[in-house]
């Protein structure tokens, strides 16, 4: 619809916010890179699909029990209090992205993202159930036939089957898998168990089959600020202009000077394999992935025209300018050394991590008490969190102020995963307070396990001798 400007005669041309998508027919192509993201998300689908069946310490070696609170890790119990290391976790794998996207762009996108690692699946099933990508183009514009239907009916329920065991594994993660599949086949699964098998299974066939690129291009915010991620010495997917233009058909054997043409033969091979649909040869694109596959396309065009390879190819908008590239440069050092320090930091508190935890109340109906023989008497409850898989007696001392004595039981046997709180009492005798307040210090410690210990300080408050 188009509309005459006030002076000129221009016309103003109106198009609507949102452009219905086009589907794209996604070549495949064999290649170096191609072997990479194959055997790269091979190892990627065997630790999804296999770590959760692996045993330890007779129970399943992975597994986030949300109703107990547990989250079990290779034989570590996590508990809620342990929150700041998945905080630390996050933060870390936060600059490790940064890292690599300064280093080398979207390669997390293109190798080992989720929906990158499931498209390609999907995309797998598509080629061997409706053929390559010229006859899934004819199948489409075709009217239904009896084998057109069974092409698109065979695919869709190889596409459901894939997102529910992507579903089922990934629940199997929150609940024993061992115990949910044989309750699936009796139709005895819990009801939030079904529900989020269901969502997952909707979630992964749509975002796989059906959106595909959209997720990358509108819906992953990654796309939107990796551009402010890169600099000129980014190793990114890059046409060679200089070297490809002009661009031309020709045929094979001949000198592209002599026709006064680039080595580019304008087959469109590159936008024929591209997952998000885009023409490297137009420049960086936000769309790019940096999964290579037109790497491995133009390569394999100039090989059969006996051109060098490497008219596309990773490399810095600096070495196309023919200037020097620096990969050791501030920023990506500064990264990493931070990434460095993180995770040795990380490390450190992971491996010196107590699994119990003290906390300490005091009686707030009142700060001190004084006792008809003359003794300062402190309230206190101690909640004691016993983080492992086993149950301990523990043990409660203070120090801190001299003379202090309890009137109340020191020890306590709290069972695996559970807590517990002891009311404690403290006496002191009136002539050793010299002070209206005075630190101490509790310190629980196993009967059974020297290694757990953990002291907490607390206050003792008395009347004012002064």
């Amino acid at each position: 619809m188009s509309q005459p400007s006030d002076s000129n005669n221009e016309q103003v041309i109106a198009t609507d916010l949102y452009q219905s998508r086009d589907k794209i027919y996604v070549r495949r192509i064999k290649g170096v890179f191609r072997n990479f993201r194959f055997f790269g998300g091979l190892v990627l689908f065997a630790a999804y699909f296999g770590i959760l069946w692996l045993d330890w310490d007779g129970q399943q070696a992975v597994l986030f029990d949300l109703p107990s609170r547990q989250f079990h890790i290779f034989g570590i119990t996590f508990w809620p209090q342990d929150f700041i290391l998945l905080s630390w976790a996050l933060i870390i794998s936060a600059f490790a992205l940064f890292f690599i996207t300064v280093f080398a762009g979207r390669v997390w996108c293109g190798y080992t993202c989720p929906q990158s690692a499931w498209t390609w699946i999907f995309m797998y099933i598509e080629e061997k159930t409706e053929g390559k990508r010229n006859a899934r183009i004819k199948l489409d514009k075709q009217n239904f036939t009896i084998e057109k239907v069974a092409r698109k009916a065979a695919k869709h329920a190889l596409w459901v089957l894939v997102a529910l065991a992507t579903a089922i594994t990934f629940v199997g993660y929150f609940t024993p898998v061992k115990q949910l599949i044989p309750d699936l086949v009796q139709f005895q699964a819990h009801g939030w168990a079904i529900f989020w098998i269901a969502f997952f299974t909707l979630a992964t066939y749509g975002n796989a089959g059906w959106l595909r690129e959209q997720v990358c291009i509108y819906m992953c915010p990654y796309a939107r600020f990796q551009s402010v991620m890169f600099d000129r010495d980014t190793l990114i997917v890059s046409y060679d202009a200089k070297r490809g233009e002009p661009r031309g058909a020709r045929k094979r054997g001949v000198e592209p000077a002599s026709l006064g043409l680039g080595d580019c033969i304008d087959c469109d091979l590159c936008v024929q394999v591209c997952p998000t649909g885009i023409d490297i040869r137009d420049g960086l694109q936000y769309e790019c992935i940096g999964c290579a596959a037109c790497v491995d396309a133009c390569d394999s065009v100039m090989e059969k025209m006996g051109y060098p390879k490497g008219l596309v190819r990773y490399t810095t908008e600096n070495a196309l300018e023919g200037k020097k590239t620096h990969l050791f440069r501030p920023r990506l050092i500064g990264y990493a050394a931070v990434l460095t320090a993180m995770i040795v930091a990380f490390t450190i508190v992971l491996i010196s991590r107590v699994p119990i935890e003290l906390d300490i109340i005091r009686d707030r109906g009142a700060l001190h008490q004084m006792t008809a023989n003359g003794l300062i008497q402190n309230n206190y409850l101690l909640k004691i969190a016993n983080m492992t898989d086993e149950a301990h007696t523990f043990n409660v001392s203070v120090s801190g102020l001299e003379g202090l004595e309890f009137n109340s039981p020191t020890e306590i046997t709290v069972d695996g995963g559970e807590s517990a709180t002891l009311p404690t009492i403290l006496l002191l005798p009136e002539e050793k307070n010299t002070l209206p307040t005075n630190k101490i210090d509790f310190t629980i410690s196993s009967d059974s396990d020297d290694r757990l210990t953990s002291t907490e300080e607390s206050r003792f408050f008395g009347p004012a001798n002064f």
